[in-house]
């Protein structure tokens, strides 16, 4: 059986601004204007990476006033973990057993 993991999507979280965002929205749910403020990133660079994430299904958007509040999505976190556990768990297995290909 073969364990995929979504290459999409770890491209979306390899930017280092897109993860520290992640990284907030975990603990909180922030504005743009928070997110401009915790990151130093200019609004309109904010806003693309902010469209990335919404796109992948990262985050969700919630509107209030003239604001947008972002949210992350917790289980796309967690399914992109548990195909990286389900590889590990795999890898100990075909180690323990010892399981490798002839050379030709």
């Amino acid at each position: 059986m073969m364990t995929s993991v979504d290459t999409d999507l770890i491209r979306v979280l390899a930017d280092p601004l897109r993860l520290q965002i992640v990284t907030l929205l975990a603990r909180e749910t922030l504005c743009t204007t928070h997110l401009v403020e915790e990151t130093g990133a200019k609004q309109t660079n904010l806003s693309n990476h902010l469209r990335v994430l919404r796109e992948a299904g990262v985050v969700d958007t919630e509107p209030c006033g003239r604001f947008t509040y972002y949210k992350l999505r917790p289980e796309v976190i967690e399914d992109l973990a548990g195909s990286f556990a389900t590889l590990a768990s795999t890898a100990r297995l075909n180690q323990a057993a010892d399981i490798k290909r002839a050379c030709p």
